[in-house]
């Protein structure tokens, strides 16, 4: 079958496509700006532009598609009219998938029972459902709640405020019902309905196992962490004093915050249990689905991080905070050959040390023995094919290594949160090359959040000293 995704860039639609691929489907993304991916598709996904809002792009995007998904939230593009543009963007793509005989439409919504306690963006995530059908194209559509995973706004605003505030005041409806849905889950659905002819023109209601109150979601969340959280009921609390609050703590936009919010004080749990009968979906429990969803922020999705901010790499400092990981980098121009810089790079730890501060490298392995760590262990790095996978480079260990390109360093010293060091180095097309040093550091609790900034004058000394010793090196062996 030859499948189009919207929302490709988006949270589920990233997710969707890998998994599309590998069962071998056709694969199209629509996009309006292929550079808006923050990751690599496969090799086989054909990427077409086409804007929602714009429905003269639409007809060749959606020429000789069978199936669509329409996973696509105006909400992305400012928080300013997006219900207006939801509707009108489902409007258009209706129009356009009719006129171009796709076969059915997969979306997916949001739960919840539409009466008067439901939340506009809630009642709007369902009226974009019905706009869908009155295409007369079968559309199936998934209601969900709260998704689980690294990445879901809704997770994300759970795990800001968990994580980085001692105590968590709470509003009354912190006891509305919520029936939360790992994202394995979710993507299991979308792509189930795909082979059950019986799902085509229905409306599934979709939720994990566990049926909780948005305060058990947060202090389930403090247990699985190993924080304490306790939890003061405040009953004049608004939405508006909440998002201010979120907002203060969060690194996400205030006024999806409101919106987020507001929402919660809608019910949003499954009453109709056909799409376990259908699909029979081993659903996963919350407390998985929060283990799942913080392991995310580890060993295997470091590139990930990444992957979104490598395009266009232009000289100089960004600091950015990343589905609970926070990431520094730094990106400077050498007149030397990546080779070059590469084995500078590959020669950390050797017979010169760290090439700069090497008494404060040293300190920060002292304190770290007195703690009961590793210290700074000594390293023979004397010889390039010594630095390998697994390998221990002085309070670090050896996690990643792509020859000539990339090294990745685990921190294991005692630290509230676990972090890396990573060192690139790419081609420049005029010659030298582009030196790219990335910290990450995923802080455990307002600990690790006190952490991370108490100690940032002197990481911004090191690692910026770091970073021009080994450029000098590399530029000396020229």
């Amino acid at each position: 079958m030859k499948i189009l995704v919207t929302g490709a860039s988006g949270y589920i639609g990233g997710r969707l496509v890998p998994r599309l691929a590998a069962l071998e489907h056709q694969v199209v993304c629509l996009v309006r700006d292929p550079h808006r991916l923050n990751y690599t598709p496969p090799e086989s996904v054909e990427i077409r532009r086409g804007d929602l809002l714009d429905p003269l792009s639409l007809p060749a995007s959606l020429q000789g598609i069978d199936i669509a998904y329409y996973l696509v939230h105006s909400m992305a593009d400012g928080v300013s009219g997006y219900l207006e543009r939801d509707l009108t963007a489902a409007s258009n793509f209706a129009a356009a998938a009719r006129d171009a005989g796709v076969q059915r439409i997969i979306y997916l919504g949001g739960l919840g029972k539409c009466d008067k306690s439901i939340s506009a963006h809630l009642e709007a995530r369902q009226r974009v459902g019905d706009i869908l059908r009155q295409s007369g194209v079968p559309v199936t559509e998934f209601r969900a709640a709260i998704i689980i995973g690294s990445g879901s706004m809704s997770f994300e605003m759970i795990r800001y405020l968990t994580e980085f505030l001692p105590v968590l005041f709470t509003p009354r409806w912190i006891d509305t019902l919520c029936q939360p849905i790992a994202i394995e889950n979710v993507l299991d659905y979308l792509l189930l309905c795909l082979a059950e002819p019986r799902s085509a023109g229905s409306i599934f209601e979709i939720g994990g196992p566990d049926v909780l109150t948005y305060a058990e979601i947060m202090r389930r969340y403090a247990t699985v962490r190993q924080l304490i959280r306790p939890q003061i009921r405040l009953p004049f609390l608004t939405t508006g004093l909440l998002a201010f609050g979120a907002d203060v703590v969060t690194p996400l936009p205030s006024p999806y915050l409101r919106i987020l919010i507001e929402g919660l004080r809608s019910e949003v749990v499954v009453h109709d249990l056909s799409a376990r009968e259908i699909f029979n979906a081993s659903l996963i429990p919350y407390d998985q689905a929060l283990r799942q969803a913080l392991s995310c922020s580890g060993d295997g999705e470091i590139s990930n991080y990444m992957n979104g901010g490598q395009q266009n790499l232009i000289p100089g400092k960004t600091s950015t905070i990343r589905q609970g990981m926070f990431i520094e980098q730094r990106r400077l121009v050498s007149a030397a050959e990546p080779h070059q810089v590469y084995a500078a790079i590959n020669a950390l730890g050797g017979p010169q040390g760290w090439y700069y501060a090497n008494g404060l490298w040293q300190l920060r392995g002292w304190i770290d023995r007195l703690l009961g760590g590793v210290g700074m262990r000594k390293t023979s790095n004397s010889h390039p094919a010594l630095l390998q996978p697994g390998a221990e480079l002085g309070g670090y260990r050896v996690e990643l290594v792509e020859q000539g390109h990339l090294l990745r360093l685990r921190n294991e010293m005692k630290a509230p949160g676990p972090a890396w060091m990573q060192f690139e180095v790419q081609p420049r097309s005029g010659g030298g090359s582009l030196y790219i040093q990335t910290a990450f550091f995923e802080p455990h609790g307002l600990f690790g959040l006190l952490y991370w900034y108490g100690l940032y004058p002197f990481h911004q000394l090191i690692f910026n000293g770091l970073a021009r010793a080994i450029l000098k090196r590399a530029e000396t062996q020229r």
